[in-house]
């Protein structure tokens, strides 16, 4: 797809087409699997198409972040081994020791655990702050020093809503970047770049990815000083995608937005029992008129995703007997596949934020509602759920 069409067509257009052309050669449609980790020369520096060694890059991982900078509507874009490998990336290329981070009061396990355990010793220091709360993220600021304010929107697991164009400015009054983790959202329901965010990083592994059997991650970014300095660091570092990681992933994202909307429409009608449950205390969905972000969220979303938390009445046990209980949803961690999952994120995923400012409610449940039959997902958690169920 050329460059002048790259925004205006419409987003399965984009996810279809972006970031490849049909190979002149063969006439491929598809990116083939470009397993070679070099390159001839045409002499010395005499580089093809700018290929030498495929850490550095290779055509099936260019295929793949072309599409995802189209789909973000960023200028670049960057393929990483995982997420966490793409945000260490984000940090090393953006911060120095003394810097401050501001991160999120409810931050994915895996992101604290990165930002407080490794980069902390490496003199990165950090403050939580609500990304729902404007003023706390201000005061969480550290004037000169804050050099990143990191906002997941919707929050892991919580699935509290930050409006990214109000802490854009923020950030940038400080002379900050703001940096937003868009993986519960996936590029289909949101597209922070566009609100004013300055990288975007994605678990590739969920949504984008989509069916439970590719493990990565990306950045994308809006400016290209930003992007030289992640592409430096990529190549540097090396924490790179394989050309069969990069061609799963890319064969995800082509139906993307199919799935969002399946993972949507079974969300909500998943809330929709959940809600009249008298074993469920309270549901956390951002869909939800009563949700303090729902109009954050409806504002700078398409639709509310497919990931729902929510608490039961009988405490931790209720919760951990409840996951165990159910059938259709897999007890297991991760997100964005085309199954259902279910977990206890005080025990799984955000195990490391355990006796932190960070910890979890034990009576917390999460799902990612798949795109499975959406009434036997009601019925597993109905049975799931029975009291004095065996």
């Amino acid at each position: 797809m050329s460059q002048e069409h790259r925004f205006k067509s419409g987003f399965e257009t984009r996810a279809i087409h972006a970031g490849y052309d049909p190979d002149p050669t063969t006439g491929a449609v598809i990116p083939p699997i470009y397993a070679t980790s070099t390159y001839k020369q045409d002499g010395v520096g005499g580089l093809r198409g700018g290929y030498e060694y495929s850490r550095s890059g290779n055509p099936t991982r260019t295929a793949l972040e072309g599409a995802l900078a189209a789909l973000e509507e960023g200028e670049r874009a960057f393929a990483f081994a995982s997420g966490l490998a793409a945000e260490d990336t984000v940090l090393r290329s953006l911060t120095r020791p003394g810097d401050h981070v501001v991160i999120p009061d409810d931050a994915y396990g895996g992101t604290f655990r990165l930002i407080d355990k490794v980069a902390g010793p490496w003199g990165i220091e950090n403050s939580p702050a609500a990304v729902s709360d404007l003023d706390s993220v201000r005061a969480a600021i550290r004037p000169g020093r804050t050099k990143l304010v990191w906002i997941e929107t919707p929050t892991n697991p919580l699935l509290n809503i930050g409006d990214i164009e109000a802490l854009a400015g923020i950030a940038h009054d400080a002379g900050a970047l703001l940096v937003v983790d868009n993986t519960f959202a996936s590029p289909y329901l949101q597209q922070p770049l566009t609100l004013g965010a300055d990288l975007v990083v994605h678990s590739t592994t969920k949504y984008v990815g989509g069916h439970s059997d590719v493990v990565g991650g990306a950045v994308v970014v809006r400016d290209l000083a930003v992007a030289e300095a992640i592409g430096f660091h990529q190549n540097a570092m090396g924490a790179v995608p394989g050309p069969f990681d990069c061609f799963l992933t890319h064969r995800g994202l082509k139906t993307l937005g199919v799935r969002m909307d399946r993972h949507c429409d079974n969300a909500e009608l998943v809330v929709e029992f959940l809600v009249n449950h008298p074993q469920v205390a309270e549901v956390i969905y951002p869909g939800l008129a009563e949700h303090p972000g729902h109009a954050v969220a409806s504002r700078q979303m398409k639709r509310y995703g497919g990931i729902i938390s929510f608490r039961v009445t009988g405490g931790e046990e209720h919760a951990l007997e409840v996951c165990a209980r159910a059938e259709v949803f897999t007890l297991g961690e991760s997100l964005g596949g085309v199954e259902s999952l279910i977990e206890h994120p005080g025990r799984m995923t955000h195990a490391s934020v355990a006796g932190t400012d960070l910890e979890v409610p034990g009576d917390l449940i999460r799902l990612s509602v798949g795109i499975e039959t959406a009434e036997d997902l009601v019925a597993d958690l109905e049975r799931a759920l029975e009291p004095g169920r065996e």
